[in-house]
């Protein structure tokens, strides 16, 4: 693994900022009607991406994960204007606004989504691994998903799939504590949902998903082991989201003492923590860093503003191969 370094760190404050602050400012444009539709956030987590980046080959490697995909793309790659632009459903978003919060995606930076149906993403990057093994691509997919995702009956056969055919692929359950709304004690009679893989002999274990350094090393050993053709890896990222698990979510089965105490050991906090202990930076530098991140969310919102919204054409193009639209005109007749 690359050593986590003055620079490593730096990046890491600065990225899981930038993450955060955009997605809150996603959250304040939705009341105001500008987002619409479903919107999940990933406040809190930031720490099981910018672990996974750091042990990841950007120039090859890939990545597939469920609704909660904003800022994936973003670490990938992507520009985070046209991400934003996206979610207002805007000509200039990653799919030209017609996939909105949940499915946001680019081929280019091997960025496969963005999945409204839970754990539908889960059999797709077993296929792309396995798409990679059989045209001989030195590539490794990681394949995100969320605990209420562990308990679909597609994991097992693709875990046992992924077994048998060694397939260069990480399998990632980022573990925020509930379904939605339903707590992982209620899923289940266990709760160490990374033993899962120990039904495949598949390498298994828990990670700190609050600590990127944590999670690099983890995700590190995996990834070289996928890709000398050990095969699979099942990593459980111990994590928490600290808002609901949508804007529409009321929040009800948890306590604002639960998300407080989750708080203490915020993935930024701690980063910034070891910057200021290690004299990496001064105060001073850091709020840079943040009238930095700050001004970057703004031209989001702008770009986001002033894009063009599609023309409804390209709705019908995107569906539809024929250019007369056979079945509507069959209807409208």
């Amino acid at each position: 693994m690359q050593k986590v370094t003055k620079e490593v760190y730096l990046k890491w404050y600065e990225d899981m900022l930038f993450w955060r602050k955009f997605e809150d400012k996603l959250a304040a444009v939705y009341i105001q009607q500008k987002v619409r539709g479903f919107l999940h956030l990933y406040n809190g987590q930031e720490a099981v991406l910018a672990g996974a980046l750091h042990a990841m080959d950007l120039t090859k490697d890939k990545m597939i994960t469920a609704y909660r995909n904003h800022v994936q793309p973003i670490g990938m790659g992507v520009d985070p204007k046209r991400v934003m632009a996206e979610l207002y459903g805007k000509a200039t978003g990653t799919s030209q606004g017609l996939g909105g919060s949940m499915h946001i995606f680019s081929k280019e930076h091997r960025f496969y989504g963005g999945h409204g149906i839970v754990g539908g993403q889960i059999p797709l990057g077993a296929g792309i691994a396995f798409g990679d093994k059989y045209h001989d691509v030195d590539a490794v997919t990681l394949c995100c998903f969320g605990d209420g995702a562990a308990r679909q009956g597609s994991l097992h056969e693709t875990f046992n799939l992924a077994m048998l055919w060694k397939l260069p692929v990480v399998f990632v359950c980022e573990n925020n504590g509930y379904a939605m709304g339903t707590s992982v004690e209620r899923t289940a009679n266990h709760t160490e949902i990374w033993k899962l893989g120990l039904g495949y002999e598949m390498p298994c274990g828990p990670v700190d998903g609050m600590n990127p350094v944590k999670v690099a090393e983890a995700f590190d050993e995996a990834i070289k082991r996928a890709r000398n053709g050990g095969g699979p890896t099942f990593l459980e990222l111990k994590t928490y989201r600290y808002r609901g698990h949508s804007m529409s979510d009321a929040q009800h089965y948890r306590t604002k003492d639960e998300v407080a105490e989750y708080k203490k050991i915020d993935p930024i906090t701690q980063v910034k923590e070891v910057i200021l202990e290690k004299k990496y930076a001064t105060e001073d530098e850091i709020k840079e860093i943040d009238k930095r991140v700050k001004k970057k969310v703004t031209e989001c919102e702008k770009f986001a503003d002033e894009s063009p919204y599609p023309e409804k054409s390209l709705m019908y193009d995107a569906v539809y191969e024929q250019e007369d639209y056979p079945f509507i005109e069959h209807k409208i007749k």
